[in-house]
C-alpha cells in the first residue's frame, strides 16, 4: 500500500460516507452496498448525441468521504477509455461539490499491464494514468489483483491500495482440493509472487503445506515461447494462478505443461476474465478443468457452451466492502490478504 489513509478520523460512521457506482458496475455496486449495510447514492448520467456526457451526484456530498465503484474493463457500449473519462469528470464534479475526500475504487484497472517499456520509446502507460488520476482530484484509488503490483504503488503519489484476490478462492479450492495435496502454479516468472502470495494463505487457511511450481514463458510481438517446468505436481490439483484471462494462452499452456508432469486436476484462478476473441476455444481445452474468476468483469463476451459451463464466479464485493469500510474509519488494510468474508 502506497500514501497513509490515516487523515480520515476513525471517530467517522458510516453515516458520512457516500457510495456511488457508475454504469456497467452497478451491479457490484449493489453488492458492496449490501455488505456494508448502506445504499448506493443516487447520480445522474447522461450521454449526448455526439458521444459527450455527464455525471453529477444527486445527494448532498459536501464534507462526506466519497467511493467511487467503476470497473474500467471495456464493454458492450463504452471503451475503456469512455468509462475513465467518465470517472473522472465524475470525480472532478464530486470535488467541486464539496466532497471532503474521494476515492476510485476501480476492480479492474485499465492500462497497469502497461507497467514498463518493452521497446525503445514505449509509453509507461501506469505512471499516465496516475498522473491522470491525481489531477482530477482523486485522493486515493483501489484496485483488485493488479498487474503489477509494485510498478503500481510506484505510479502513484495519492495512497493507493492493491488488493489481492487470493482470500477470494480459499474456501472455493479447499473444496475442490479434499485431502489431495495442492500445488499453486504460477504460469510464467513474473507472477511468482502472486503465486506465493496464494500459497501463503492457502498454508495458513487449510494448516497443511502447498507445492510450487511455475512454467517459463517468454513473450515477443504476442508470440509466447519457452516451455521449462519446475515443481512438483504429481497427482495434484494444480491452481493456475493468474491476474487475467484474455485470450486464455497462457493458462492453456500452463494446464498443458502441469498435466504432463502427473496433475490430476487443473483449476485456472484469475481475478478478471477479460475473454477475448479466441479465449472461448482456447479455453475449451480439457487441460483445464474449472476457471474461476471475480466479478470485477462481468463475462459478457462469452456465449453460452462449454467454457462458460465450468466457469465459476465468486464475488469480490465483501472484500472491496471490507476495505472501504477500513478506509473510511481510518484502520489498516495490510492483513486484508487473510480477510475472509
Amino acid at each position: 500500500m502506497a500514501g497513509s489513509f490515516r487523515t480520515w478520523s476513525t471517530a467517522r460512521s458510516l453515516e458520512r460516507l457516500r457510495l456511488f457506482a457508475l454504469n456497467g458496475t452497478e451491479v457490484l455496486g449493489e453488492k458492496i452496498a449490501g455488505a456494508l449495510g448502506c445504499d448506493l447514492a443516487a447520480l445522474e448520467e447522461r450521454s449526448f448525441e455526439d458521444g459527450e456526457h455527464k455525471v453529477r451526484p444527486l445527494e448532498t456530498v459536501a464534507g462526506f468521504d466519497v467511493y467511487v465503484v467503476h470497473s474500467l474493463h471495456g464493454g458492450p457500449k463504452e471503451s475503456p477509455n469512455d468509462k475513465l473519462c467518465k470517472l473522472l469528470f465524475f470525480v472532478g464534479a464530486l470535488k467541486d461539490a464539496g466532497a471532503a475526500r474521494v476515492t476510485a475504487v476501480a476492480p479492474y484497472l485499465c492500462y497497469a499491464r502497461k507497467d514498463r517499456r518493452t521497446k525503445a520509446q514505449d509509453p509507461v502507460t501506469i505512471r499516465y494514468l496516475a498522473t491522470i488520476f491525481e489531477a482530477a482530484g482523486v485522493d486515493a484509488i483501489v484496485t483488485l489483483e493488479v498487474h503489477n503490483e509494485a510498478a503500481f504503488e510506484n505510479a502513484f503519489r495519492c495512497p493507493s491500495v492493491a488488493l489481492s484476490s487470493a482470500p477470494l478462492v480459499i474456501e472455493r479450492i479447499r473444496e475442490l482440493a479434499a485431502d489431495r495435496p495442492i500445488c499453486v502454479v504460477s504460469p510464467d516468472l513474473g507472477g511468482g509472487k502472486r503465486a506465493d502470495l496464494l500459497r501463503e494463505v492457502l498454508e495458513k487457511a487449510l494448516g497443511r503445506p502447498i507445492g510450487k511450481a511455475f512454467v517459463e514463458k517468454h513473450r515477443s510481438s504476442g508470440i509466447i515461447s519457452g516451455d521449462l517446468f519446475a515443481g512438483e505436481v504429481a497427482d495434484a490439483l494444480c491452481v493456475v494462478i493468474d491476474d487475467l484471462v484474455s485470450t486464455g494462452g497462457t493458462l492453456v499452456r500452463a494446464a498443458k505443461a502441469a498435466r504432463a508432469h502427473g496433475g490430476k486436476e487443473v483449476v485456472a484462478c484469475v481475478a478478471h476474465g477479460l475473454f477475448m476473441p479466441g479465449a472461448e476455444s482456447a479455453l475449451a481445452d480439457p487441460a483445464i478443468d474449472s476457471i474461476i474468476v471475480t466479478d470485477s468483469v462481468p463475462p459478457f463476451r462469452l456465449p453460452s457452451g462449454p467454457v462458460l459451463a465450468k466457469l465459476e464466479i465468486i464475488s469480490a464485493s465483501p472484500l472491496l466492502a471490507e476495505t472501504v469500510r477500513r478506509l473510511h474509519r481510518g484502520e489498516a488494510v495490510a492483513d486484508l490478504l487473510h480477510y475472509q468474508a
